[in-house]
């Protein structure tokens, strides 16, 4: 078995996403190859669940346990028998004949019947059900009933268990999935009956389901991916999806001692126009915060003084502007352009620019002019709509990220929003790969697809981020990354996503999520930056945040 991780380690492995069969093959390949015993696996497996329930709901006293008859009930049936042996008062009704049992779930329940542990009953039809009612007044039900295994949509007993369950108030935790969801799916949600979830636990890597799904009844209960035992070696799949979460280490590395603002890049934030000049200046601060060495806001000159005023630190560069306010067309000439990338190592163009005819010619010209990498947003997006053999030429020989939205990138795209939502993993992939580009899709689990057609995909973040705003400041963070990172632009992007939602995470606890500002969020950066993982045993938190691994919270701050 491994060690577990340290969990204040700086250094991660990347997480790949592994689909149903592909996990089934690790654990094949775990026993056959690597001479881990399933049983072994199984074992770790309930001990994570037992650990995980005393953690995340430390005031269960009575626990009731759902389990079938496959290695998903196997691990119930363990768990059950560990929390008993713990001193808790737990019910295990088995749903199903104990002849139906997979050999290491058979081993699982002589276990738990070899003494007798808690409460057990043997449940084979659904109308047994109602005489085991007193079960669910009970403090947490464990849901063990099936897994990634399981092809839905849930059917007898199994559907049945779902209808009584939902008679209890207790929380749920789902061991691996909750029941009837498909472990492939990488749909928000699904249309066939699935358990509701509190928790969730699963083990080695995640599936898909995992990291795309909305399996708990709130967007911030815990996902679990727990260690077993299964070597790195052995954790192989083709999907080619990674965990953002993974490339936090990045920038959680230590700078040197001799460091000075030069070898940390600069960032020229191009963008605004009359009455829309937070825009910019939000971007901008978001470089400054996330450790660009320097920043310079480049800006219509009637806003500059607003810009300007956002923080000290920040440089300005006046544009040129047309009559209403917006970037002239005459900024692009070359010796101006020369003059204002002199120096700078990332562009963050398109937050509040307009869509001006100037503007599209001094966007069109600038990135046509340059070849330092660029994050483009906002309107610099719907101005490359326009232009599609531009973009492609644009990404050559350079880093090119765009931040689009939905409606933006169905733009890019040429197909409508709703095509966009409905499949918004192939479609991110294949327009990074069509156009060397890498696009950060952002909405619920951004996915960030690069040029080589890997999808990687990212759990921070909260329904407060639907706000004006929220995109200027990914699109500073995701610059300021790129100029400190510059050899390894992929993780970059990655880790300047992840950390965008966890800000916005930590500031929820001290706001709401119909009072966040965007701006709330920056100010816990410096609290993002601090976040260990993975948690304690080298478990990792795919939603949510082990209590150890947060910065200490401020004496009047309430409950989470």
């Amino acid at each position: 078995m491994r060690a577990p991780v340290n969990p204040h380690s700086a250094t991660m492995v990347a997480m790949q996403v592994l689909s149903a069969a592909e996990m089934q093959i690790c654990d094949r390949v775990t026993s056959e190859r690597y001479g881990v015993p399933s049983l072994r696996l199984m074992r770790t497996a309930a001990a994570a669940v037992a650990g995980c329930a005393r953690e995340m709901f430390p005031r269960a006293r009575r626990v009731t346990v759902l389990c079938g008859c496959g290695n998903n009930g196997g691990d119930g049936l363990m768990a059950a028998r560990m929390l008993a042996a713990g001193g808790l008062q737990v019910t295990t009704l088995l749903l199903g004949s104990i002849d139906k049992l997979t050999d290491d779930a058979s081993e699982a329940w002589r276990e738990l019947v070899n003494p007798v542990q808690g409460l057990i009953h043997i449940v084979t039809t659904a109308e047994e059900l109602a005489h085991h009612n007193s079960a669910l007044a009970t403090d947490l039900i464990l849901d063990a009933i099936v897994g990634a295994g399981f092809k839905p949509p849930l059917r007898g007993l199994a559907l049945a268990a779902l209808e009584w369950v939902s008679a209890s108030a207790a929380p749920i935790l789902a061991v691996d999935l909750p029941s009837g969801w498909p472990a492939d799916a990488t749909a928000a949600t699904v249309e066939s009956p699935v358990f509701p979830a509190d928790a969730v636990v699963t083990f080695t890597a995640p599936k898909p389901a995992h990291l795309f799904g909305q399996l708990t009844r709130r967007w911030h209960q815990p996902i679990v991916v727990a260690p077993i035992g299964s070597p790195g070696e052995a954790i192989v799949s083709s999907l080619n999806i990674g965990w953002a979460g993974s490339a936090l280490a990045l920038a959680q590395q230590p700078r040197p001692a001799a460091a000075n603002k030069g070898n940390f890049g600069h960032v020229l934030v191009l963008g605004g126009s009359l009455g829309r000049s937070g825009a910019p200046a939000m971007a901008a601060l978001a470089a400054l915060r996330t450790g660009a060495g320097l920043v310079t806001a480049a800006v219509p000159a009637p806003i500059l003084p607003i810009v300007a005023a956002v923080a000290p630190e920040l440089m300005t560069r006046p544009l040129t502007a047309t009559e209403d306010g917006q970037i002239a067309a005459d900024n692009a000439r070359p010796k101006q352009i020369e003059a204002l990338t002199a120096g700078i190592t990332v562009l963050a163009i398109g937050p509040g620019t307009g869509q001006s005819a100037d503007t599209i010619k001094f966007v069109a010209g600038l990135l046509s002019a340059t070849k330092m990498p660029a994050v483009i947003d906002a309107d610099a997006l719907n101005i490359l709509a326009r232009k599609p053999v531009l973009l492609t030429k644009l990404a050559l020989a350079r880093t090119l990220v765009l931040t689009p939205h939905p409606g933006e990138m169905a733009r890019l795209a040429g197909i409508t929003t709703a095509e966009v939502q409905a499949n918004r993993l192939a479609i991110a992939r294949d327009f990074a790969q069509r156009h060397g580009v890498t696009v950060v899709l952002k909405g619920w689990r951004t996915l960030i697809a690069h040029s080589d057609g890997r999808v990687v995909v990212n759990s921070t973040g909260n329904p407060g981020m639907a706000k004006g705003g929220s995109g200027d400041l990914l699109a500073g963070i995701v610059a300021a990354m790129l100029a400190q990172y510059p050899a390894q632009p992929a993780r970059a992007v990655e880790a300047a996503v992840y950390l965008h939602g966890l800000a916005a995470d930590l500031a929820v606890r001290k706001a709401h999520e119909h009072t966040l500002l965007a701006t709330d969020s920056l100010r816990e950066l410096a609290s993002a930056f601090q976040v260990h993982m993975p948690g304690r045993n080298g478990y990792v938190w795919l939603q949510g945040l082990p209590p150890e691994s947060l910065p200490a919270a401020p004496p009047h701050e309430g409950k989470a």
